[in-house]
């Protein structure tokens, strides 16, 4: 397929999931001439800084409670600390494990790399930093996305997600400033590790955009598990402690004034080392007038898509208001030959989504066959404990289209109930009145991830709750309540 015209069929810049997906297709199953450049390590965000560290993380700070709960099971273990360097040191071997797996995918494919940056410079060519220059038929942008700061004096001191990863040891104390899935999840991490956690988020209640009943009853569960939880309330102001002329109180403690440098210096000793660049504990202000100290904090407050000096607009591609790729359904850009997906394009910042926009554009581009992009009723999870899982409309969204009714149960799950905890968890169904299609699902109870992508299956095939209703439970479960609900809770 390859065509003498230009070097490549198809070059594409990023490699993550979704572009290495792409890659690899394009040149082992329709014979593209296909190369890859990428500056960093191939896996990408989720690979590397983003879901599979976090999901182990998330596995490392679920054992937290087994022994106490066991031993209501008759079993007598023994609790010890949590050990971060042995854990990290296994974490970092499996992500070289993996990102390894990425790269024979490609080499298995015979997909020529570039370990380096490449930007665009006209419609048919791309630059790699050490000044060659390649040109492709075809150019897929899949550079992902990045965290970002807060517009905030001294944000250099606070670290974000890609930062975790690297920590030397655990701090005494964490803030955690935002109310999306990232803070939150991270929230719950850290806090079943052993960390003092407190997060502040500016909304009036965390999770913004997903179902109001799902999200009060994951805050509910945060502050009952010991996370600090404060909603309506930012940071106005951030120093180290002792240039903010605070002195540290215990950690993440109301400030007190007053303690001397020697004090200060043995916090900073406590935690130097912690993250490249921060040499302290954190002072904070608040928009409620409160001030505390901190180990470390932690910016959860957004992600932005890479597109910062890649020669995208001189080549004329459009760049929407976040700075994402302007693409159609395609995922083509208003130069025809350059197509972008994944988290760089600001549509649905999803891994699952980023590896089915890569094999829509090769059935678009190498198979001849256009293949529109489906972002309807996407299943996704949030990794708190408990989790939540979710897919279609939330019972806010549903109401504001169409008549509804409300299915809904929370109850104490059989394996923490008999444990004596207090924990509980939700099943929601909401049901279209005229249709009776199943429009939206929310979940949170433990593996609610796992549930919803079986839930999601039905829901994506617009199932009635009927359907729903003639499937036979499996007993005794949690899930069985998604087809035993028999009386709605509520209309609207």
């Amino acid at each position: 397929m390859a065509d003498d015209t230009f070097d490549y069929d198809l070059f594409v810049i990023g490699g993550g999931s979704g572009g290495v997906r792409a890659a690899r297709v394009a040149a082992g199953e329709h014979g593209a001439k296909v190369a890859l450049a990428e500056d960093d390590r191939y896996g990408g965000t989720c690979v590397i800084r983003g879901c599979v560290p976090k999901k182990l993380m998330v596995f490392a700070s679920s054992y937290c409670g087994v022994v106490e709960e066991a031993a209501q099971y008759g079993w007598d273990h023994k609790s010890g600390p949590f050990d971060w360097h042995n854990f990290k040191t296994s974490m970092n071997n499996e992500l070289d494990r993996l990102e390894g797996v990425y790269r024979k995918l490609l080499s298995g494919a015979d997909v020529e790399t570039f370990d380096q940056r490449a930007r665009i410079k006209d419609a048919h060519t791309v630059e790699l930093s050490d000044g060659q220059t390649k040109t492709a038929r075809h150019i897929l942008v899949a550079t992902g996305g990045a965290p970002v700061r807060p517009d905030l004096p001294n944000a250099d001191l606070g670290i974000v997600s890609d930062d975790i990863f690297q920590l030397d040891k655990l701090p005494k104390s964490i803030l955690i400033i935002g109310g999306g899935y990232i803070a939150c999840e991270f929230a719950c991490i850290f806090n079943g590790l052993g960390v003092d956690v407190t997060q502040y988020y500016r909304g009036a209640q965390i999770l913004r955009g997903f179902d109001d009943e799902a999200r009060g009853l994951i805050a509910e569960s945060m502050r009952e598990n010991g996370i600090d939880l404060h909603v309506g309330s930012n940071i106005v102001e951030m120093a180290l402690a002792d240039d903010a002329n605070r002195g540290p109180t215990p950690t993440g403690s109301d400030a007190t004034m007053g303690a001397s440098n020697q004090d200060i210096e043995v916090l900073r000793k406590d935690t130097d080392g912690a993250v490249a660049g921060q040499s302290g504990p954190i002072w904070v202000k608040t928009t409620t007038g409160t001030e505390k100290v901190f180990d470390i904090v932690l910016f959860a407050t957004g992600r932005a898509p890479s597109t910062k000096d890649m020669g995208l607009e001189d080549a004329g591609v459009e760049l929407g208001r976040g700075g994402g790729i302007v693409v159609n359904e395609y995922s083509q850009t208003a130069v025809p030959s350059i197509h972008a997906i994944g988290d760089v394009t600001g549509r649905v910042a999803l891994t699952p989504v980023a590896i089915r926009e890569g094999m829509a554009f090769v059935q678009t581009v190498f198979a001849g066959e256009p293949t529109p992009v489906d972002h309807e009723l996407i299943p996704s999870a949030i990794f708190t404990q408990p989790e939540m899982g979710t897919v279609g409309m939330t019972e806010e969204e549903a109401r504001e289209k169409e008549d509804i009714e409300v299915y809904c149960t929370s109850f104490r799950p059989m394996q923490t109930a008999f444990a004596g905890k207090s924990n509980r968890v939700m099943m929601k169904l909401i049901v279209s009145k005229k249709t009776r299609v199943v429009l939206g699902c929310h979940i949170v109870a433990p593996a609610a991830g796992e549930l919803i992508q079986m839930v999601g299956i039905a829901v994506k095939n617009k199932l009635t709750k009927e359907q729903f209703d003639m499937t036979c439970a499996v007993h005794p479960t949690m899930s069985e309540e998604l087809v035993t609900m028999r009386n709605p809770m509520r209309t609207a």
